[in-house]
């Protein structure tokens, strides 16, 4: 039989799931390739989501939160292969042109060429970089990024302008250091 708490935390835990579900399988298709990898680390998610229910406290937003937990699990769920982990991106995602500002940059990566290059290039970051970058493709604010990661948020937005410049001088764009 069930209790009015677990109905409760059972219904709560429904509607995070519902209104965040593709939130979280984007965020599992960021750090693996892999189509059944994404399956169970989305599974592992949605357990660490559940275990953690009762720890929400609402001192952040419920979206930061749940990022968190999918950053961190997709993070574990990788396990050794960090510094190997791909950040896999789509040229039609959302917000792209959030990491590539220049209209003209982002017409190119439309191009092949320009893409595997972008995602090639995408590849060689620092895990905390690919970190970054996934939640700035998310459409997160810089506040936002750093409640997820744990660093302050000047420091979000220097290290996602060191990203995008190096970005944009290896992949042949131009950078303009006032951004």
């Amino acid at each position: 039989m069930k209790t009015d708490i677990n109905v409760r935390k059972e219904e709560k835990f429904n509607q995070i799931v519902t209104e965040n579900d593709e939130r979280i399988r984007r965020i599992c298709r960021y750090y693996n390739p892999d189509k059944e990898a994404q399956k169970d680390m989305y599974q592992e998610v949605l357990i660490n989501v559940w275990k953690s229910l009762d720890n929400f406290r609402g001192e952040a937003a419920l979206s930061t939160w749940i990022y968190r937990i999918a950053v961190n699990t997709s993070l574990s769920f990788t396990g050794k292969a960090f510094r190997e982990m791909k950040l896999m991106v789509d040229s039609d995602t959302e917000n792209l042109g959030s990491i590539i500002d220049d209209e003209e940059l982002h017409a190119k990566l439309e191009k092949e060429e320009k893409y595997t290059l972008l995602q090639n290039e995408l590849n060689q970051l620092s895990v905390i970089d690919k970190a970054l970058l996934s939640l700035t493709l998310e459409g997160l604010s810089n506040k936002e990024i750093a409640d997820v990661i744990g660093i302050t948020e000047p420091n979000v937005k220097v290290k996602i302008h060191r990203i995008k410049g190096q970005l944009k001088t290896k992949i042949g764009g131009s950078y303009d250091e006032k951004q």
